[in-house]
């Protein structure tokens, strides 16, 4: 029996529109550009902010070569051909960008988030934070998603787009803000008893429901909780340091970011913590028998000393993970000496692996990488 011709052209028709279908796809899939995620393989340099004398204008962001094995120790005004600024605080990488907290000075108009681009060290763009009299004193900065947070003196949190890098909301929560910290689509942020501030709620950590942006709720900490690091299980340990004024003791407190409450308080005396995942140290009595020592996050018992090999740390001034390498930046203010300090990478293994010289008061790491 023979087939209409009439079917048989349409069975073509299909068959063909088919074929051209599958050509396209075949064509369009060959043609797809491949997009290569980059890989980090090693560590090419490392920048190290330097807070400088106060009052002095002499911030600077010094920047270690690893291949050169060489120093600049104001890299920052090199490239940029201008000084960082006065009292810099912070200094994070957040993607392809670093951002530096500069506070400035009480009563003058010396604030701003300097932000800056890693491979270089060029300065992309400065959001000021003054009035039209004063600085707002920004302090810390913490990042989530495609936002960026930063604590002021003055009691508000601003939230910056790190795309348009612009301002694009904030809110109000009370004076003398200290370091935030990001746990469960939440922040946390220190109100510390900064003397000059005295409505400063001292004694809280404020939180911030991330999705709508307002704070939700104060938590009762330890008086002057000054910072906070977020461990892998999603508590957050705050370091509280006193005021020398009440009778309470600075403590290491814990909160638990599914119940937002205060759950554990640690009778020690710390300058500063950092946490990387499941690895976390804390400089302990930084002004009486200094050491920096491993800190569970799982019990809160402190471990052995970070370094192992006899090396000494004038003043303990900073610590800072390496996310790739797990090694330590230890920052070494050098007793306070306004003019140099110095930076000693600690391996996993407790030996220090390379040190260098840097400007005064050094304090933040950040660390420029090489890609595959």
């Amino acid at each position: 029996m023979k087939i209409p011709l009439l079917i048989n052209k349409k069975a073509l028709v299909v068959l063909a529109l088919g074929l051209g279908l599958m050509a396209a796809c075949k064509k369009d899939k060959t043609e797809d550009p491949i997009i290569k995620v980059p890989v980090i393989a090693g560590t090419k340099g490392v920048y190290m902010l330097c807070e400088g004398l106060m009052g002095g204008k002499n911030s600077a962001i010094s920047y270690y070569d690893m291949a050169t094995k060489t120093t600049v120790a104001d890299y920052y005004l090199q490239v940029n051909k201008e000084p960082l600024g006065e009292t810099a605080n912070d200094l994070e990488q957040y993607g392809s960008k670093m951002y530096c907290v500069v506070s400035g000075l009480q009563g003058t108009k010396q604030s701003f988030l300097d932000i800056i681009d890693i491979k270089t060290c060029k300065s992309l763009k400065r959001i000021a934070f003054n009035s039209s009299t004063d600085g707002y004193m920004p302090r810390f900065v913490a990042f989530y998603k495609d936002k960026a947070y930063v604590s002021r003196y003055d009691g508000k949190v601003n939230r910056i787009d790190t795309a348009t890098m612009a301002i694009d909301g904030e809110v109000m929560l009370s004076e003398g803000l200290e370091q935030l910290a990001v746990a469960n689509g939440k922040l946390y942020v220190c109100n510390s008893s900064h003397p000059l501030y005295p409505k400063g709620a001292k004694n809280k950590v404020s939180v911030i429901d991330l999705a709508t942006f307002t704070k939700t709720k104060d938590i009762t900490v330890n008086n002057n909780p000054v910072r906070i690091q977020t461990a892998d299980n999603g508590d957050l340990f705050v370091i509280t340091w006193n005021d020398y004024i009440t009778n309470n003791e600075p403590s290491l407190d814990r909160i638990s970011s599914v119940s937002d409450t205060k759950i554990a308080s640690y009778n020690y005396d710390l300058g500063t913590i950092i946490i990387n995942g499941s690895s976390a140290f804390v400089a302990k009595d930084v002004y009486t028998n200094p050491d920096i020592k491993a800190l569970n996050t799982t019990s809160g018992a402190l471990g052995g000393s970070l370094i192992t090999d006899g090396q000494l740390i004038n003043t303990i001034y900073g610590l800072t993970a390496n996310p790739f390498s797990k090694e330590v930046m230890v920052a070494d203010a050098n007793g306070y000496n306004s003019n140099q300090g110095f930076a000693y990478c600690v391996g996993t293994d407790g030996k220090v692996k390379f040190s260098f010289k840097t400007a005064g008061l050094p304090q933040h790491a950040v660390f420029n990488y090489k890609y595959e």
